[in-house]
């Protein structure tokens, strides 16, 4: 499971009403929730963020939280 789709599970987020509010398939809510390989978009993740009424930073440093810079 994704960053993505561990965030969604945790809270609870209902992937359906997702899909409805942002036009995003469920299709591809669930390819982003499961497959490391799929990269997620900027609109998509600012999209989702509307839908599940968080800020998109949040869900941004959620989803990313293993992005570090490379030491020098």
């Amino acid at each position: 499971m994704t960053s993505l789709g561990l965030f969604l599970t945790k809270k609870s987020v209902n992937r359906a009403m997702v899909s409805r509010r942002t036009g995003i398939s469920q299709a591809r809510l669930s390819q982003l929730s499961s497959n490391e390989s799929t990269k997620l978009r900027a609109d998509e993740l600012y999209l989702i963020a509307l839908a599940i009424d968080i800020d998109p930073c949040e869900l941004l440093r959620e989803v990313f939280k293993g992005l570090k810079l490379p030491k020098d």
